[in-house]
């Protein structure tokens, strides 16, 4: 299943491919008309796939780094994905909102589709992005009438999904009091699909349950704080036969509704509740400054990570850390010895790469990692970028 997260086509490599097709769709004549200085430098727009309304954010003031050599234009591929759009014009692609030429007369102008042309105006010696739908006609930003499953998608879905359908952080003494399996029908060790199970502790039949096998306990690296458990899904399973609260050694007994892996004795059950995945992710710069956090783990029990691995770091909701905050990734400088005065000193830190929360819990939060300019361990810093 985690090899299923991490497998897909590498973001450093796809933003190259995005080079290339973007250095074909320019011509002489969008060169021409483009305002002065704008030949070596294009702005594109980071465009929301989200169901709810875009959130307000407050943006840095530095002013906007743009990658060298970028396309005027750019024809929207079918196969792209939002992230490598930006990244392939922007430094710091979850800066979008400074970029996008707002529109208040459109409800939702965040949606953009394969064909669409984006395309850079100044508007007083500010750079502005919009989409470009016919030729000779004023550039505003305007509202497709098309599905929105057909929208280019900010961050590939099916990166994600599988990893939340499987995994989640539980607070140590919610798992610690949660029903548990005592045996299996008959006395079985191991259960499958459509088995019955015996259960100690206290359940609903009017509540479905999933059924999660404790993984690792998460700490904090610099204070020792316990953070929370990293759990499997491993299946779920609804009550039948019941007669209340166990009392005096009584079990209940649950049928085993779905399995993932084989369920054992000791495994808990704990309330199928409300899913982590958003129907969209907004990338954006945390409101708070975020820091002392850590990668503390890597999906699958690696030590080491690269573009589309999904990793746990040490900073959650408590922090004020929301889905779709972006973090930078970084590493210490290495220690030199002065050719002068002999004394070691340790160089700046380096950036790394950049990673989104996706799914945020209250002291820890489950990052995918977008882009990777060197190799990254778990231990490295996450900062606010």
């Amino acid at each position: 299943m985690l090899a299923e997260v991490n497998n897909g086509v590498s973001a450093l490599e796809k933003s190259k491919t995005l080079k290339r097709i973007a250095a074909q769709t320019r011509t002489k004549d969008d060169v021409t008309a483009s305002p002065p200085g704008a030949r070596r430098a294009v702005v594109l727009v980071w465009i929301l796939f989200i169901l709810g309304p875009v959130a307000t954010v407050a943006e840095p003031q530095s002013p906007l780094t743009l990658n060298p050599e970028v396309p005027l234009i750019y024809r929207v591929q079918s196969g792209d994905t939002l992230w490598d759009i930006a990244a392939l014009y922007l430094r710091d692609p979850w800066r979008w909102q400074s970029l996008w030429a707002e529109n208040p007369e459109i409800e939702n102008p965040h949606l953009i589709f394969p064909g669409d042309v984006l395309r850079l105006y100044w508007e007083d010696g500010v750079p502005r992005l919009v989409r470009q739908n016919q030729p000779d006609i004023e550039l505003t930003p305007a509202l497709r009438a098309s599905p929105r499953e057909s929208a280019i998608p900010v961050i590939p879905r099916e990166k994600i999904a599988p990893f939340l359908r499987d995994h989640s952080v539980v607070d140590a003494a919610v798992l610690a009091s949660a029903a548990y399996v005592v045996s299996g029908d008959a006395g079985r060790l191991l259960s499958g699909d459509g088995d019955r199970l015996f259960v100690s502790g206290e359940v609903s039949q009017a509540v479905d349950y999933r059924l999660v096998r404790f993984d690792k306990a998460l700490k904090d690296p610099v204070t020792g704080e316990h953070l929370g458990t990293f759990v499997l899904d491993v299946g779920a399973a609804s009550a039948s036969d019941f007669r209340g609260e166990p009392s005096d050694g009584e079990l209940t007994a649950m049928w085993v509704k779905q399995v993932r892996q084989e369920i054992r004795i000791g495994d808990r059950l704990l309330p199928i509740g409300a899913s982590q995945l958003a129907p969209g992710y907004l990338p954006q710069s945390p409101r708070v400054s975020i820091e002392n956090g850590f990668v503390i783990a890597v999906a699958g029990g690696l030590t080491q990570m690269g573009p589309l691995d999904i990793v746990v770091i040490n900073r959650g909701a408590r922090e004020g850390l929301r889905p779709g905050d972006v973090l930078a990734i970084e590493q210490s400088g290495p220690a030199v010895n002065d050719p002068v005065t002999g004394d070691s000193v340790r160089l700046p830190d380096i950036r790394a790469g950049v990673l989104m929360a996706f799914a945020v819990y209250e002291r820890a939060s489950f990052g995918l990692v977008l882009e990777a300019n060197r190799a990254m361990v778990v231990g490295d810093r996450v900062v606010s970028p």
